[in-house]
């Protein structure tokens, strides 16, 4: 088979593979280097792929077991919220961590995004790639993870799973029922989740945009909800609860005009691509801020300080002309 043949069949699952191999490793620099590993591997043994199997199910596994393989010699992603108790005192320093640490990364929709027409598929691909679920299947042993996702996110049949982690289908049931108690027992209680599409949350994301834009602290207490949690991923240091998290907020918040933040999409989630102004007066890519909107308000806010996903997402590194 000659490589544009191979490209005409294989790259139209190149997405969704950049989105399995994120749950299992949660980065998206990680993700994206086993999917080119994948297709390497692919590539180089397509003359002995017999079609026993779907031609998906096929590189399913090949990428499955390259992310296991790399899973041995590296620790689990975290969020700060899963490593300690939050804290009560948002003017003390923040927390150093370690270098030992890695941190979960978020990932742009456009990245795995699809075009499907069904509106609910589109809301099942979304839910089943929101950061707290990304963070609690890192919880668990990488082959329990990958049973699970295989099994309960993309629906392969056990016999299909025990084939691709060559093992018995007795095997995939027991590592399933481990894996789905162990998410019980960490995942935070499911609630309605609004598509982002809906006006409700539309308002809001455009109130958490306007209150860091005009440094009004007032507007943004009305957005959140009172138990709200608020993380800075590269410090251990989290907050929980309205009046903490404000608190904290109120010390960066600045003056009118400091923030710039451009509307985005991550994990499935709505976000921000966040731009600061420096010492010069000048606006530059800062990070980018997950948010967790509820019919009810705002529930969570992750900030990864890193001004590279900003250019990630497609921004520039400077905001454009408002």
């Amino acid at each position: 088979m000659d490589n544009d043949e191979f490209i005409r069949l294989t790259d139209p699952f190149r997405r969704e593979l950049l989105a399995h191999c994120y749950r299992l490793l949660g980065s998206v620099d990680d993700a994206e280097d086993l999917v080119q590993e994948t297709y390497l591997r692919a590539w180089r043994s397509y003359g002995g792929f017999e079609g026993r199997s779907s031609l998906r199910t096929w590189l399913y596994r090949i990428a499955t077991n390259a992310c296991l393989t790399a899973l041995q010699s590296r620790s689990r992603r975290v969020l700060p919220s899963g490593i300690g108790d939050p804290c009560d005192d948002p003017d003390a320093p923040a927390a150093e961590a370690g270098s030992e640490i890695r941190w979960l990364q978020p990932l742009p929709d456009a990245m795995v995004s699809t075009d499907s027409g069904d509106p609910a598929a589109i809301v099942a691909s979304r839910d089943q790639l929101r950061l707290a679920l990304i963070a609690c299947l890192q919880l668990l042993p990488p082959q329990q993870r990958a049973v699970l996702i295989l099994r309960d996110v993309l629906a392969f049949p056990a016999a299909e799973v025990a084939a691709m982690l060559d093992t018995t289908t007795a095997a995939v049931q027991s590592a399933l029922q481990r894996a789905r108690a162990r998410i019980d027992d960490v995942a935070p209680v499911a609630e309605e989740v609004t598509p982002p599409e809906e006006p409700q949350l539309r308002a809001l994301l455009d109130q958490y945009v306007a209150a860091f834009e005009n440094s009004d602290l007032p507007a943004l207490e009305k957005a959140l909800r009172k138990d709200a949690t608020l993380e800075m991923v590269g410090s251990t240091t989290w907050f929980s609860g309205n009046d903490t998290c404000l608190r904290f907020v109120s010390r960066v918040l600045g003056s009118a005009g400091d923030w710039r933040m451009l509307r985005t999409t991550l994990n499935g989630q709505p976000g921000v691509a966040a731009y600061l102004r420096g010492a010069d007066g000048a606006l530059r890519a800062f990070g980018v801020a997950v948010l967790d909107i509820t019919p009810t308000g705002i529930a969570g806010i992750v900030v990864f300080g890193d001004p590279q996903l900003v250019t990630r997402l497609g921004f520039p590194p400077v905001p454009p002309a408002a």
